[in-house]
């Protein structure tokens, strides 16, 4: 096994156990706990995890962006929820702009098993445009702007400027943490620029957020939570987040059997 490999492997049980053991990595990947460690060493590098004696966890202070494919894996069955309830915000005729998140991944595939006949997506997500560029009834729009392999988007000062000559009725984003005090942010500056001129060029922003992004705050802030017309989560949130809603006048969706 290749050592990138390895280490993206570590991340992703790092992911949905918020800690790793470096004894108990070796003995599955039979390697010595000193690869391991040096495993660990790169990935706290990157700012993904936080190293410590015998082991990690999960660095969740600011939110260090994941690999696009890696993201995609996390949570898969709450961005199936949330992409359920997004698509019944969505009506024929709509113009649309969807980010280049995980989890519009999620509401895409939805899109397109709904079978709109008159659509327009607006996206600087490739994965996007490769799920529902096929429909006969979507037309999709690319912003421009550089390729962000890591993430499969169109970023920068070009995506910006694309953004901000079109007008949108809706607009769906996620982000990497929401949180009470320091509103929704996410993991670079290139991106929370990209959602900002998202947000200033759309009539209503959908907030599509899965439940393990509650409580977590991200490097740089998108907006407060006031901005977002619609939060669409995948369980039922805190009554902290349901009281901020309603004082925010944002409307909340999740599913009926978590009311």
């Amino acid at each position: 096994m290749l050592s990138a490999e390895r280490r993206n492997l570590i991340l992703k049980e790092i992911q949905e156990n918020k800690k790793v053991f470096v004894n108990e990595l070796s003995r599955r990947f039979s390697v010595s706990e000193e690869t391991i460690r040096r495993d660990l060493e790169k990935l706290d590098q990157d700012g993904f995890v936080k190293k410590g004696y015998g082991g990690a966890v999960l660095n969740e202070d600011y939110g260090t962006d994941l690999p696009f494919n890696m993201r995609y894996k996390i949570n898969p069955e709450g961005k199936t929820k949330i992409a359920s309830l997004v698509v019944k915000e969505i009506d024929n005729g709509d113009h649309i702009f969807m980010d280049a998140s995980s989890t519009s991944v999620f509401i895409s595939r939805a899109i397109k098993k709904k079978e709109y006949d008159k659509l327009t997506i607006i996206t600087n997500s490739i994965e996007n445009a490769v799920v529902m560029g096929v429909e006969p009834g979507i037309d999709i729009l690319m912003t421009g702007g550089a390729l962000r392999y890591e993430s499969m988007s169109l970023m920068g000062g070009r995506a910006v400027d694309a953004i901000s000559q079109y007008h949108t009725n809706k607009a769906v984003i996620s982000c990497n943490g929401i949180d009470l005090e320091r509103g929704i942010t996410d993991g670079n500056d290139e991106v929370v620029s990209v959602k900002q001129a998202v947000i200033d060029a759309s009539d209503r922003v959908i907030l599509a957020v899965d439940s393990e992004k509650f409580g977590r705050t991200s490097f740089a802030q998108i907006c407060p939570l006031s901005k977002i017309d619609t939060l669409v989560t995948d369980k039922r949130p805190e009554e902290k987040w349901i009281k901020l809603c309603e004082d925010l006048n944002v409307r909340l969706v999740f599913p009926a059997n978590e009311d």
